[in-house]
């Protein structure tokens, strides 16, 4: 898992996962379980309104009970308003108190129970505490962006908290009850309606739908009609996007993309005025999507750019008089769409491609929008006479919300369709009908899903899942017993959790053609100011006598992995090498926190427990300080390794995934930790399995998902970690494996230089897709110089940074320690700095000798931590530096001189020179 990721798991107060809950205003499901007051010590409830105190819910209904809330009239932080409001928490072993492992009811018991979660490590994706927050007047759950210890709380904020799992980024399992529940309001927002209730559980049957489809397919690779002889080519879209958004390396959807990509066949379809000719904009939509879909490069299918041909063809003017003309009605038509699921098409296509389509290409298609919210799903004038559809309302609102900047008239959408659910939890296919549709209910399910609307989403899938025929597939009406390739197509897209603009939205391969911008070496100053940034993070207020904590000194535990995040920021600068001395000097020496926990208390060493990318972590700092990892905090952290690394799958939860895998290194991040401390170490027979096995999560694309041994998708984060990892190694595979995940990192950079993370356009990915991007900095200078701009835009007036462009505001430890070692171009696999001339630092009201570390006795006064202490988003398994040598010149030689020599063998492997 990326630094960014794993935080959000292992800091319990960081961001958290929401397990789904059905909604209705002041229940849970079809029971009866209301949300109450904790007990009678918090404070009451009716204290804190919009303007006065904070609320949190806490959700217990997996283990039988309520949703629970209480209150805090005077709140501070996400984690005083749980205990303040009557819940109790317990943390972890390896994090302590900041990772809420369980949480009870006043004198009740915690959940979930020892014998279910021990609370040693991590607990797994899949069931642990989720934290949600809305602001005042938010009707809309976020993610959190940071711990319960570093969220600050303002008057009229709310918090949830739910167990249970959902995707990495937070992006599905919001609350299934709402911020204005939690606050207890009277009246329920009407643009926010409550799902159906009583609709019972159920999904739809994705394998029996796609393999009814596969099986639909001529010659594997085509639909033709019953009793033609030429392919309906419009079903052979539809076809490929359900098997490619239930498995983007189906070699059935490839093939049919193939298909469709032989220029007779694009020519036909796309280009019915012949090849050089005006096209059938929605046919060069959907191929362009299906060239998305499956890997294929839409600027280059069939022999047609269809991109550009989209750009080109779109109507630069009203006709004003009712007439079309080319094809052409109005302003920002895509010439002959004709309909707004091409329009919609066109646009999705163009932005997941990533070309910006014309301004008034997209906001056409607010002019298809109704008084009542929802779109018709005829191209005609604004005020034209207007009849809502839910097929065409679920598309057009995908377009808008992956376009940008028509925010009020997808909320409008969004509300439509909730409110035009059927009881039975399906959609008409017009607003007039009262029966449910397939097509309909599926593309309403996918554009909900999409939003965050959960609830609505299941419910409609439910719908589905009893209409299922029994070949797999669905009906055009829901009495329907014959089954049809597109409402079935459609169907299988929102079984599968997926949507049109996702299964398009990143290529499966990277670009056969690797970035041809020439190289160029940023001068001095483009970047962040690195010297304000490490003046930050030395900050007695938040370097606390050698450690930082979760949130500030005062909760007794360090965090040990930010700790070692931001020595590894002080090695990469050179800045401070004699605070960078005293950090390394209490993790070696025995040092104790407030909790008396030392290092191994994180590293878990010698225990059942034993995690190897916490182990690597430790033992990389000593490495790259010049520090015995054979001897370092008084273990031998090189054998700790040897010993971690798996034989074999165990059925333990989290312990060994495979063969090679180090014990509970749960994330490709902490895999690649590990292996780069034994490398570095000499031990590159001992790593061999360990690196066959971080091989072996390579994906096709290049990149490597976060986590080990459950679902994730590609990250940013892991794909340079684990490229840094493979890099050290000089053979050729090797070398290619690294190209490859470098093609598809640089594929992800956004226009403002950013990178995307699982807090948005995050500084965290920024940086450490800058080290990755160093390792070949000849070929992508262009992209790290633009990377280090964005990151130089996200540093604040302190010299610290925040955790992601538009997020919450204010400087964070973690994200800062990551932006200035990023910002150096030094990767981990070669990273190193001599302490030599150093000594330990005394600090005030502690006696220091050259031997000993400063330590800090339990209820020792260290200090306030000051503004920006929080956690933010970095693992504690997730190393932070790396990057592009080009922060003052003298950082430019030093950084390019490491990361030649580290790279000099590619002369001789036939590798990048």
């Amino acid at each position: 898992m990326g630094t960014e990721q794993q935080a959000k798991r292992t800091s319990g107060t960081r961001r958290r996962f929401l397990s789904f809950v059905t909604a209705s205003l002041l229940t849970l499901g079809a029971g009866a379980a209301f949300l109450t007051v904790p007990s009678a010590s918090a404070d009451p409830i009716g204290q804190c309104t919009a303007t006065n105190g904070a609320v949190v819910a806490v959700d217990f209904g997996p283990f039988g009970g309520a949703v629970e809330r209480g209150c805090d009239t005077t709140p501070t932080t996400g984690y005083e308003l749980l205990h303040a409001a009557g819940f109790t928490t317990e943390g972890t072993v390896h994090d302590g108190d900041a990772f809420v492992c369980r949480i009870g009811k006043g004198s009740g018991a915690r959940h979930p129970a020892p014998d279910k979660e021990d609370c040693v490590l991590t607990p797994q994706a899949t069931a642990y505490w989720s934290y949600w927050i809305a602001s005042p007047g938010q009707r809309k759950w976020t993610y959190s962006p940071l711990g319960a210890m570093e969220r600050t709380l303002k008057p009229g904020d709310v918090d949830a908290w739910v167990f249970g799992g959902t995707d990495i980024g937070g992006t599905k399992g919001r609350p299934g009850f709402t911020p204005d529940d939690v606050r207890g309001l009277s009246t329920p927002d009407p643009t926010v309606p409550t799902a159906p209730p009583g609709v019972p559980a159920g999904s739809v049957d994705v394998p029996a739908a796609t393999r009814w489809i596969a099986g639909s397919l001529t010659d594997g690779e085509r639909v033709v009609d019953e009793g033609a002889t030429t392919a309906n080519h419009f079903l052979t879209t539809e076809a490929v996007f359900a098997l490619a958004a239930t498995d983007r390396t189906s070699p059935v959807a490839r093939k049919a993309a193939a298909f469709l990509a032989a220029p007779a066949q694009t020519d036909a379809y796309a280009y019915p005025s012949g090849k050089d000719g005006i096209p059938d904009a929605t046919a060069a939509a959907r191929l362009a999507l299906v060239a998305e879909a499956t890997g294929l490069d839409p600027r280059a299918f069939g022999g047609h750019d269809l991109l550009g041909d989209l750009v080109t063809y779109v109507c630069p003017r009203d006709i004003g008089d009712g007439e079309t003309v080319d094809g052409c009605y109005t302003k920002g038509d895509f010439r002959t769409a004709g309909y707004a699921d091409g329009q919609a098409m066109a646009v999705i296509a163009l932005v997941n491609g990533g070309v910006a389509p014309p301004a008034h290409a997209v906001s056409r298609l607010t002019a298809l929008q109704c008084e009542d919210g929802g779109f018709t799903s005829i191209l005609i004038r604004s005020g034209g006479a207007c009849q809502s559809e839910a097929s065409a309302t679920a598309l057009t609102t995908l377009a808008l919300a992956r376009a940008g900047g028509h925010e009020d008239a997808v909320q409008r959408a969004r509300a439509h369709l909730k409110r035009s659910q059927l009881p039975t939890g399906a959609w008409p296919a017009a607003a007039y009908e009262t029966t449910g549709n397939p097509a309909a209910t599926a593309w309403a399910a996918q554009a909900l899903r999409a939003l965050g609307d959960e609830t609505f989403a299941d419910a409609g899938a439910s719908w589905l899942s009893r209409h299922q025929l029994p070949a797999g597939g669905f009906g055009f009406a829901e009495d329907d017993t014959d089954t049809r390739l597109f409402p079935t197509a459609t169907a299988a897209i929102a079984g599968a959790g997926s949507d049109l603009v996702a299964l398009a939205t990143k290529r499966t391969d990277p670009p056969t053609t690797p970035p041809t911008t020439p190289p160029v070496t940023p001068p001095a100053g483009d970047g962040p100011d690195l010297k304000k940034g490490v003046a930050y993070l030395t900050h007695p207020g938040r370097l606390v006598q050698g450690r930082y904590y979760e949130a500030g000194a005062g909760t007794g535990h360090a965090d040990y992995g930010m700790t070692i995040d931001g020595a590894y920021s002080l090695a990469a600068t050179g800045m401070d090498n004699a605070t960078l001395r005293n950090i390394v000097d209490f993790l070696d020496k025995g040092g104790k926190d407030g909790k008396g926990r030392g290092i191994q208390d994180w590293t878990l060493v010698g225990t059942a427990y034993a995690g190897g990318g916490s182990i690597g972590k430790a033992a990389l700092l000593a490495e790259a300080v010049g520090r015995d990892p054979r001897d370092f905090g008084g273990r031998d952290l090189i054998a700790a390794l040897a010993k971690s690394t798996c034989a074999a799958k165990t059925s333990t939860r989290q312990e060994c995934a495979g063969k090679g895998n180090y014990t509970y290194a749960t994330s490709v991040f902490s895999q690649s930790l590990g292996v780069i401390a034994q490398i570095r170490a000499g031990e590159t027979a001992a790593a061999a399995e360990p690196v066959g096995y971080l091989k072996s999560l390579q994906t096709p694309s290049g990149a490597w998902v976060s986590l080990i041994g459950e679902p994730s998708a590609a990250e940013v984060d892991s794909t340079a970690m684990a490229a840094m990892a493979v890099d050290l190694l000089p053979d050729a595979a090797s070398q290619a494996a690294v190209d490859k995940a470098l093609a598809w990192l640089a594929a992800q950079q956004k226009e403002d230089g950013g990178f995307p993370g699982a807090s948005g356009n995050s500084v965290n990915s920024a940086a450490l897709a800058i080290q990755g991007l160093s390792l070949d900095a000849p070929r992508y200078g262009a992209r790290i110089a633009r990377a280090r701009a964005f990151l130089a835009s996200q540093q604040n007036a302190d010299g610290g940074f925040t955790i992601a462009k538009g997020g919450q505001p204010g400087s964070d430890v973690r994200a800062s320690a990551q932006a200035v070692g990023g910002a150096t171009g030094v990767s981990f696999g070669t990273l190193a700095r001599s302490l030599d001339g150093t000594t330990p630092q005394p600090l005030p009201g502690s006696r220091v000798t050259a031997s000993a570390p400063v330590i800090v006795t339990p209820g020792e006064a260290a200090g306030s931590a000051g503004g920006g202490t929080g956690g933010g988003d970095l693992a504690s398994t997730g190393v932070q530096v790396t990057g592009l040598a080009a922060m003052a010149a003298a950082l430019v030689l030093t950084g390019w001189a490491v990361t030649r020599a580290a790279r000099r063998r590619r002369g001789t492997t036939g590798g990048r020179a």
